[in-house]
């Protein structure tokens, strides 16, 4: 027999996976000890665990994966011959649409006869409080990116105009926008798309209370901390118009207590999630719903209701962490537009998570 953690561990699952495949009917324990409830598994469930794993990652239904593991167990071969060659249809169909949609997508970018281009100035040179952008940073940087093929979202964005500096940053899942007044700013609108290194030796130069000197000169970046500097080029791409992906549709706005919202996350039923873009770790998912009282609730396994909108529990935690405030406002769309998580302090201040689609 193997343990929950073994199986975990051998089969490339999580723990918190396991468990939902056990109350799903999917891979039910051999065992389930009476006192302690702790799960048991036979050796043959071990192959089953990393057929499993597989079949999740190809992006196989789990009402497929069911039927597969059933005729897996069964030595019926060709109904699970049959149902892979079906899914391995379904995705070249889908990746087909997709080159297709892209290929229109190529063609109009071709012939676009404007170019959206980050505006550059000569030289901007800013003062601005050093909590004030310390503050700015923390409440974007966990946003920003780390896929090499897109590097200028492994970077925040320095966005200076009417005396307002706004930083902005994401990986394509998620964003963050923060804003803080600056003086010594009347010219046109300025950008800096600053790689996360510089941000980072930015960021450590913010540990008093005086004012710094930030510049944005043709290609480099500057901050001037009284006699400490962080300097360095700035990116050679443009940064995606942050402004219009954060206009976001009205939908229900709910205030929640935000140590009791974590708390109900951290301890709250998962579902298994896709393996995180950073790490390669096996996600989860937490699944929201707002009630008819105007309160959010983590659903449990068996709570189909269509309203549910399910998002990656860590980095919802990872928001709620960026907004250090004891309340927080959560605006809710639809099941398939983001949630924004803001400060009722400070509403310009805010990120912006994607939901993810439910199998079932």
């Amino acid at each position: 027999m193997h343990s929950i953690g073994e199986l975990a561990r051998d089969s490339g699952l999580s723990v918190s996976a396991l468990r939902f495949y056990d109350r799903a009917g999917v891979l039910v324990p051999a065992w389930v000890d009476p006192v302690s409830g702790y799960r048991w598994y036979g050796a043959a469930q071990c192959a089953e665990a990393e057929v499993l794993a597989r079949l999740r990652r190809a992006g196989m239904p789990l009402a497929d994966i069911r039927l597969v593991l059933a005729g897996w167990s069964s030595a019926d071969t060709d109904l699970v011959r049959g149902l892979l060659q079906a899914h391995l249809r379904r995705l070249e169909r889908d990746l087909s649409d997709a080159r297709e949609e892209f290929s229109a997508l190529r063609t109009r970018l071709d012939h676009r006869e404007t170019l959206v281009t980050t505006p550059r100035t000569a030289a901007v040179r800013l003062t601005v409080s050093a909590p004030r952008l310390a503050a700015a940073l923390d409440a974007v940087r966990f946003a920003a990116g780390t896929d090499p093929e897109l590097p200028m979202l492994a970077a925040v964005l320095f966005d200076v105009e009417d005396g307002i500096l706004r930083l902005a940053a994401t990986d394509r899942y998620r964003m963050a926008v923060a804003r803080t007044p600056v003086t010594g700013h009347d010219g046109p609108r300025a950008q800096a798309v600053t790689p996360l290194p510089l941000v980072d030796a930015m960021r450590a130069l913010l540990d008093g209370e005086a004012a710094v000197q930030l510049a944005l000169d043709g290609d480099r970046v500057t901050l001037e901390a009284g006699d400490r500097q962080a300097a360095g080029r700035r990116l050679d791409h443009d940064f995606p118009d942050y402004r219009r992906l954060v206009d976001l549709p009205a939908g229900r706005r709910v205030h929640v207590d935000t140590a009791g919202f974590r708390k109900a996350l951290e301890t709250g039923p998962v579902r298994p999630g896709e393996p995180h873009e950073r790490t390669g770790t096996p996600g989860v998912l937490s699944v929201l719903r707002v009630t008819d009282d105007g309160e959010v609730t983590v659903c449990e396994d068996t709570d189909d209701t269509p309203d549910r909108i399910a998002f990656d529990r860590d980095l919802l935690l990872d928001a709620l962490t960026a907004a250090p405030h004891p309340h927080l406002t959560l605006d809710f769309g639809a099941p398939t537009t983001p949630l924004a998580i803001r400060r009722p302090d400070d509403e310009h201040t805010f990120s912006i998570l994607m939901p993810v689609r439910l199998d079932n």
